[in-house]
């Protein structure tokens, strides 16, 4: 039997920091392209994408501004392309899915559930806020629906998945999720092999507790049986931990700046190092990273020659 392969998955700046919280935070489309490419130099095979305004780094789904570093990315690196179709909770579903549309990606991100994702615990944190829309947007989460209805989720898989082609990394932030894909597997919308995000540690979704990740485990391997692979990312502190618990029980990984700003106990001065971090684990388990070539064949991904950039 060959051995088993570990996919890493690096979320390079997400929506869900904001600039005030680390000076290492990718904002401008250099940045972005830059960290990507770090990161997927380090051994990341699958690179997950959110934009920024260079201007003051709030968030964007403009497609014009994916379309400033997804090229240089990858002209620069073979890894895999992940576009979110999240944003962010304050963005509509056709603003979320205009940059994946036009890139026609080999792989989105897809969360499974409409749900409460609170930020705004951020605050409780004194700091000098660089930009007034970041308190802002924090404090919006007080009383703001992440909205994934499955009207929603039927648009994306319809547009991008048979649209274009397009793989998704279900995001799934508790059990019930779970039970929405097999829904959908069930109707013959998706099929495997499924590439399952358990998330840990938001708050709105399931807590990172290694209970909650055996758990959840249990419940895939009862629906999907040997049709899926999960992978795991947990928030803040918890990033560590739990992936390493995770690629121990036979998972992949994700790393990156939108999940933890840290490596260990000081702020993460790259993306790449958080990358360094879950391979030295990886070593010590004595597991094989996967190249994005063997991303691509045990995800049945289109490949990169099929996108639109």
């Amino acid at each position: 039997m060959a051995p088993r392969k570990v996919i890493i998955t690096c979320a390079v700046t997400g929506s869900v920091h904001t600039p005030s919280m680390s000076p290492h935070l990718p904002v401008t489309p250099g940045q972005i392209a830059a960290e990507a490419i770090a990161a997927a130099e380090a051994g990341a095979s699958i690179l997950h994408l959110h934009a920024r305004d260079p201007k003051d780094g709030r968030p964007t789904a403009d497609p014009d501004a994916f379309m400033q570093f997804l090229p240089r990315i990858k002209q620069a690196t073979d890894a895999v392309i992940n576009i979110t179709t999240g944003g962010s909770s304050l963005m509509t579903l056709d603003q979320r899915l205009a940059a994946p549309l036009r890139a026609e990606p080999e792989m989105c991100s897809l969360n499974m559930g409409s749900m409460n994702f609170a930020l705004f615990p951020m605050l409780d944190r004194p700091r000098q806020w660089q930009h007034e829309w970041e308190p802002k947007l924090l404090e919006a989460t007080r009383d703001t629906i992440f909205k994934n209805t499955f009207a929603d989720m039927e648009t994306v898989l319809e547009r991008l998945g048979k649209g274009c082609g397009t793989r998704f990394e279900f995001e799934c932030y508790d059990v019930g999720h779970l039970y929405s894909l097999a829904h959908f597997r069930d109707r013959g919308v998706v099929s495997g092999p499924l590439f399952i995000q358990f998330v840990f540690g938001i708050l709105g979704g399931i807590g990172a507790d290694p209970d909650n990740l055996v758990h959840m485990k249990r419940i895939a391997d009862k629906l999907f049986g040997d049709s899926y692979q999960f992978s795991v990312l947990a928030a803040g502190r918890h990033q560590m931990p739990m992936i390493s618990i995770a690629a121990a029980m036979g998972g992949n990984v994700r790393v990156g700046l939108e999940d933890s700003l840290y490596d260990g106990p000081q702020l993460a001065k790259s993306n790449a190092d958080q990358v360094r971090r879950i391979r030295s684990v990886l070593d010590g388990l004595s597991l094989d990273v996967a190249t994005p070539a063997e991303a691509r064949e045990m995800l049945a991904l289109k490949g990169g020659d099929r996108v639109a950039f």
